[in-house]
């Protein structure tokens, strides 16, 4: 016997706590658990509604039969008052509006179920994985809603790039009516659209004609349910005819839902038309009014347990499935229970209500203070957009700043309803305005790479021309002037700064390459020299002279000519000269002689070296560094003697005086060996 059956079955010996009462609480399990819950909204492709039936409540309506009399006329009144009350109470209203809405397809269930998430937060391509996802694992009449907002978001931002690509192509000089663009990314989604239209059309074609063919079904039920208080049979027979009835309304399927509620009130009231009619069996009747308020308590238990609940989406979808049990799974009960019990039910459900209305009204104050944050975001791109800038990475760093600002716009969450569009609207305003900016910047600035990429042309040109050349002598100038001009020249776009750089760095390696080939072969013995060089070198750093100032002298003096002899070494050699001068000025000093004389015999040895015919500068420096040592002596011999002026009263035996007198006499000397440097040098010349 099936779970239903035993809902109705007289004997009422099913525990709803089990079944009935367990199926809501697993319903309810399986919806969203989300603190935001989305109010129903109508589909977009409604299903066209069936005729109108005639056949509504008619509360006046009497029995032809004496035996019904006044009690059916009451318990009429009083089931009339009943829905009178139920229609005026807008928490329940809320719960039958849903209800009917559900029963329109069988994925309500599955509906409430899909997770809600913050699309607006979700990238273009997140967006379309969610998307797909949607459309592969659930049914596609539950997932409208999701759909509707996803789709809402991808054009929205999709839009804003838009925007951006336009104003890029119309910067660049294009024409408006030739702007087109398009993205793999927006053929996708518009793809996963169109399977999730023609899905949906196949669904609803379907579905009309399943609703048109159920509600005739059950508005024929409602008819013989009508009909068995005119039989003549065994009043047993005639109530297990109406049992059977019961059960094939309950899997009569759904009907459209602008239905719902006359067919289930019409249901219902002659329902309790036919239980009237049994007063005439007493036990069966008591049976089953007693089933039914056992099972209407147990409902009304777990509806004010579940006020109770905090979690108000939870408790609001189980209370769904209780008013749907309450309305579709059982009968009535007799009327002295009637209204105690469903008031204790209805306040229950408005305790809930008021809850659900409570979190739905701190939801709006979310939403509101989510359009403070978003309004102060929108306020500092504006104000970034009235920056003027002059630089490339200038407007790259503000860039970085607005993408970062776009972020958090996103991630702020949703704002109120009424002023979403408006909210969106003057963001991609306040982002449009900026990329204008940017774009208009970029764009002279590509001009000006154009002008520099046709300069660095030309002086590609230039160096392809001549990197062949063999008149080295005037060639290399040049090649180094255009060289030095490339480095002044700004950038180029960057799509061909690689590309002319390689051309124009293969040109210059090329020349200088063959040049340096024939300066390598002129210069062969300058590098075969500073070899030669460097061993003798590293031979006079281990030289130790004998402690004979004629023998020692002469040792320098072989050393020297023979460094001599060997000639020059190339120009970024030289360096090794230097080395040479301060080691043999070591020997020098470590010989055994007067040091004016050492003094003297190292100048010599220096002017031999200098003596280059082939290079006079070095002689020209030797003789500006004597001259200007010359002066300087002089002048502080002067100094010296001015200043014995201030001691003339004093005995040139103080210690003072006779300090500078020996100081005059020490530089008198050295003044000697500078003029004795220069009259050698002189015979030079």
């Amino acid at each position: 016997m099936s779970e239903k059956d035993n809902l109705h079955n007289a004997d009422g010996n099913e525990d709803l706590n089990s079944k009935a009462i367990t199926t809501a609480e697993t319903v309810a399990d399986n919806q969203d658990a989300s603190t935001q819950e989305s109010t129903p909204s109508e589909e977009t492709e409604t299903v066209q509604p069936v005729e109108e039936h005639s056949e509504t409540i008619d509360t006046t309506e009497t029995a032809d039969t004496t035996e019904r009399g006044e009690n059916a006329t009451s318990d009429t009144t009083n089931n009339s008052e009943a829905a009178t009350s139920i229609k005026n109470d807008a928490h329940v209203d809320e719960i039958e509006e849903s209800n009917a809405e559900d029963a329109e397809d069988e994925g309500n269930v599955e509906r409430h179920s899909i997770e809600d998430k913050d699309y607006h937060a979700m990238s273009m391509e997140q967006l379309a994985d969610e998307f797909e996802t949607l459309l592969k694992t659930k049914k596609v009449q539950t997932i409208k809603s999701h759909v509707d907002e996803i789709k809402s978001e991808f054009n929205s931002k999709f839009s804003e790039i838009l925007d951006e690509k336009k104003e890029e192509f119309l910067s660049e000089g294009g024409n408006e009516i030739d702007f087109f663009y398009s993205s793999p990314l927006k053929k996708r989604f518009n793809a996963l659209y169109k399977d999730y239209k023609n899905s949906l059309n196949a669904y609803y074609k379907t579905l009309e004609t399943n609703l048109k063919a159920n509600l005739e079904n059950r508005l024929r039920i409602i008819e013989d349910i009508k009909g068995l208080i005119n039989v003549e049979e065994n009043i047993n027979t005639t109530y297990k005819h109406f049992k059977d009835l019961q059960e094939e309304w309950r899997n009569a399927g759904p009907i459209p839902r602008d239905k719902y509620n006359n067919a289930w009130n019409t249901y219902h009231h002659h329902v309790e038309i036919f239980y009237d009619f049994l007063h005439l069996n007493r036990d069966l009747r008591d049976m089953d009014f007693k089933h039914n308020l056992d099972q209407k308590l147990k409902i009304i238990d777990r509806a004010e347990e579940l006020a109770k609940d905090d979690n108000v989406t939870r408790a609001f979808r189980e209370l769904q499935v209780l008013h749907k049990m309450w309305k579709e799974d059982l009968g009535p009960v007799d009327k002295e229970h009637r209204e105690a019990i469903w008031e204790r039910f209805s306040n229950a459900t408005k305790t809930i209500h008021d809850k659900r209305q409570a979190y739905y009204a701190d939801v709006d104050k979310a939403h509101e203070a989510n359009l403070q944050k978003k309004e102060a975001i929108i306020a500092k791109i504006e104000a970034i957009a009235k920056d003027d800038l002059s630089s490339h990475q200038a407007w790259q760093n503000k860039i970085k700043v607005i993408e970062g600002l776009r972020t958090e716009f996103f991630n702020a969450g949703k704002v109120p309803i009424k002023v979403n569009e408006a909210t969106w609207a003057k963001f991609k305003s306040a982002v449009r305005t900026f990329n204008k900016k940017k774009n208009s910047f970029y764009k002279g600035l590509k001009k000006d790479q154009y002008t520099n990429l046709q300069k660095k042309l030309e002086l590609i040109k230039i160096a392809e021309d001549h990197k062949d050349s063999e008149d080295f002598e005037t060639v290399t100038p040049l090649m180094k002037k255009i060289q030095s001009e490339w480095k002044e020249i700004g950038h180029v776009p960057r799509k061909d700064s690689d590309k002319i750089w390689k051309r124009f760095k293969a040109a210059c390696n090329h020349y200088f390459d063959k040049l340096n080939a024939e300066r390598n072969a002129a210069n062969k013995g300058q590098v075969e020299a500073f070899e030669k060089k460097t061993k003798l070198l590293e031979e006079l750093k281990e030289l130790q002279l004998s402690g004979t100032p004629e023998a020692d002298l002469e040792t320098i003096k072989q050393k020297t000519e023979e460094w001599n002899a060997i000639g020059p070494v190339p120009q970024n050699k030289r360096f090794i000269e230097g080395k040479f001068g301060k080691t043999i000025d070591g020997l020098f000093n470590n010989l055994k002689m007067d040091k004016s004389e050492v003094e003297m015999i190292k100048f010599e040895n220096k002017l031999e070296h200098l003596s280059q015919p082939e290079d006079t500068r070095l002689l020209d420096n030797e003789h500006h560094f004597i001259r200007k040592k010359i002066d300087e002596v002089r002048g502080e011999i002067n100094q010296l003697e001015n200043n014995l002026q201030f001691f003339s009263n004093i005995d040139e035996t103080n210690p003072l005086v006779k300090d500078v007198l020996n100081n005059i006499e020490n530089h008198k000397e050295n003044l000697a060996v500078w003029e004795e440097k220069f009259k050698k040098l002189k015979e030079l010349y």
